[in-house]
């Protein structure tokens, strides 16, 4: 026997469970458009956040330990995403004589140039994604996801701090 016709929502165990599967979901969908984007430059989303940290740093370089804990997303492999953005032109990378151990990586001028290329798009792709919020309602969403997410970053993280950057 049906209840009316009413389509029923989605059940949750718990506040938590519905809060988390929003968020997942909305990542998802978000995403979509974001990966349509950095597709078409023929980069992955990670590897755009490895330019735009040897960028940070650029004209120094920045060792790959430490590339791999800044990055906003924590990735297995990072020596392939490394080796594509070199095959590409994008970084170099250099051993340091004195330790052979460590892998110091620097932006290229032609990384440069993809992000600048890059840049106008991105924006325009943020503006797709979350531009029906105002600034309130951003700042907002800010808040909350650093608290959400303060009590799982590691120690000396920027994410889960209140003063983290704003956009430049």
């Amino acid at each position: 026997m049906s209840s009316g016709g009413k389509k029923k929502g989605p059940v949750f165990d718990s506040p938590q469970q519905q809060a988390w599967l929003q968020l997942w979901r909305t990542y998802d969908r978000l995403k979509v458009l974001e990966d349509q984007l950095f597709g078409s430059f023929e980069i992955s989303s990670q590897q755009y956040n490895l330019l735009r940290l040897l960028e940070a740093a650029s004209p120094d370089a920045l060792r790959t330990l430490d590339l791999a804990r800044r990055m906003i997303s924590r990735s297995p492999d990072i020596t392939r995403m490394l080796d594509r953005l070199e095959s590409q032109g994008w970084i170099a990378r250099d051993r340091p004589k004195d330790n052979r151990r460590t892998v110091l990586v620097s932006i290229t001028p032609a990384g440069l140039r993809l992000l600048q290329k890059i840049a106008h798009p991105l924006a325009e792709c943020h503006r797709q994604q979350l531009g029906h919020l105002g600034r309130e309602s951003l700042a907002d969403l800010v808040r909350l996801l650093r608290a959400a997410g303060a009590p799982h970053e590691p120690e000396g993280s920027p994410w889960g701090a209140p003063g983290i950057a704003g956009p430049r």
